[in-house]
């Protein structure tokens, strides 16, 4: 009896965490329900009172005070242009820093405030790095309102994001990769290049995406150094006209954040129409960034046998 008695206790302690477990679950099902319909509401409203204007005209047209005529030509060449200096610029030191605090530098006090920084580098708010870039690169370096402070800029922003994704990225492979490789009388440098690299990839390529997801959309701090809002020309083109290779990183620029920006502004009803539709393409560039990040974390995934 006893024991009949014990085992009901243990069968109804057993129920009640399942109900909890189910009741956990469901709350989780519409939070999530609800942040996706978010999304959804504010992507197809934007999209549906653009519509009108997505055209290949809109593409190939600069802006204009006319609504009807207005395009983002320049808005979106702009943004190519600045991700591709950011890019460059925080990539190969972002997966520098991150190889070398994971995989080479000592464990001591330093390296805890260097940890401690980057980690809160990545919440400052962007306008901060917009001041930093205005005193540095503007004033300082002399490189004005261009592409390529802009680029720098933002590669300041990601720059934490892109180190604390490849720290991650490098944690997760197992300790004994690295074991086998020394004791197979590779060096450090070869354990890194043809182990933890390719290993640690598709974890380092999702963090460099999901980091120019986030730059892409950045207002604050490209405004702060000086971004045009109002461009009816692009930067020249590399060997063309007598223009240098690398001539268009110091040309004036926008971006699409900033076309929204003044758009949204201006009080007639067809220039918040050009608005959702520039936010609309706005938002499929930052989708698909992050399908590809996807699409990439995958087929690297796949190729790798442990």
């Amino acid at each position: 009896m006893v024991q009949q008695d014990k085992t009901a206790d243990i069968h109804a302690v057993i129920r009640r965490g399942k109900r909890w477990d189910y009741l956990f679950a469901a709350i989780g099902l519409i939070c999530l329900a609800f942040g996706l319909l978010t999304v959804l509401v504010l992507v197809g409203k934007m999209g549906l009172e653009g519509l009108d204007r997505l055209s290949l005209d809109f593409f190939t047209s600069y802006p204009s005070r006319r609504a009807a005529n207005a395009g983002i030509l320049s808005a979106w060449v702009g943004s190519v242009l600045v991700m591709l200096v950011t890019a460059f610029a925080a990539v190969p030191l972002g997966v520098g820093a991150g190889v070398y605090l994971e995989e080479y530098a000592k464990k001591n006090w330093v390296t805890d405030i260097i940890e401690i920084n980057i980690t809160n580098l990545a919440a400052v708010p962007s306008i901060v790095y917009g001041l930093l870039a205005l005193g540095i690169f503007v004033y300082q370096f002399g490189f004005g309102g261009s592409i390529l402070s802009a680029g720098l800029t933002l590669a300041l922003l990601i720059l934490p994001i892109v180190i604390v994704a490849t720290r991650e990225a490098i944690r997760a492979i197992p300790g004994a990769m690295r074991e086998g490789s020394m004791a197979l009388g590779a060096t450090k440098w070869q354990t890194v290049r043809y182990h933890i690299l390719p290993y640690s990839m598709p974890g380092i390529l999702t963090g460099i995406i999901i980091g120019l997801a986030r730059a892409i959309g950045e207002t604050a701090p490209i405004i702060t150094i000086g971004a045009l809002t109002f461009i009816a020309f692009l930067p020249p083109l590399p060997l063309v006209e007598g223009a240098g290779l690398f001539d268009w990183v110091m040309s004036p620029f926008t971006v699409m954040p900033i076309q929204m920006f003044n758009w949204t502004s201006r009080p007639e009803e067809a220039f918040q129409i050009n608005a959702g539709a520039a936010g609309f393409v706005l938002v499929v560039m930052t989708l698909g960034m992050n399908a590809l990040a996807i699409w990439l974390r995958y087929r690297l995934r796949k190729n790798i046998k442990w």
